[in-house]
């Protein structure tokens, strides 16, 4: 007969196995940062403690442009197995970080980083938009349940050197 540890102990490691499955199944088309750096926030005996995570994100068609995304993370053990619904807040700075060039024509709006925040449910986007008359590049970031989008967002924008043209798609 199997103790109480041993069935729970069972029935997690069954659970981390479905959401490795459903995580690698739904991250063809996401980008996923690179980790700069976290804080704690508040400590969590079994699984790892809640904490904000910083990322950068390099635009794939902009080169020379980065953008670092700070959100929440729930700790713990579905933090940890990644189960935990994480809080639908991002912040966004977007900036130059080298020469800027663009080598193929931007789309007016385009969602250029997706990456999974919960196991079914929640989306990290940003969306690249072109403002053109200012010749500068704008950045939103914002989180969508599968049901019901989130309100909360963040916006960052880079300006583009008139010397260099942000070349559109007709």
């Amino acid at each position: 007969m199997k103790s109480v540890k041993q069935v729970a102990t069972s029935a997690l490691l069954a659970l981390a196995a479905a959401t490795a499955w459903v995580g690698a199944a739904g991250t063809a088309q996401a980008a996923s940062g690179e980790k700069i750096g976290t804080v704690d926030t508040a400590f969590q005996w079994i699984g790892r403690d809640h904490d904000i995570i910083v990322e950068a994100y390099d635009d794939p068609a902009v080169q020379g442009v980065t953008c670092y995304v700070s959100r929440a993370r729930v700790g713990g053990i579905k933090g940890t197995l990644g189960l935990a619904e994480d809080r639908a807040e991002a912040s966004i700075a977007c900036r130059q970080v080298g020469p800027i060039h663009v080598p193929a024509p931007l789309k007016q709006q385009e969602e250029v980083f997706s990456e999974r925040m919960s196991i079914l449910f929640k989306r990290l986007r940003i969306v690249r938009m072109v403002d053109a008359p200012r010749n500068t590049l704008v950045y939103l970031t914002y989180s969508e349940k599968l049901i019901d989008g989130s309100p909360q967002n963040s916006v960052t924008a880079v300006p583009v050197d008139r010397a260099t043209a942000i070349p559109l798609r007709k």
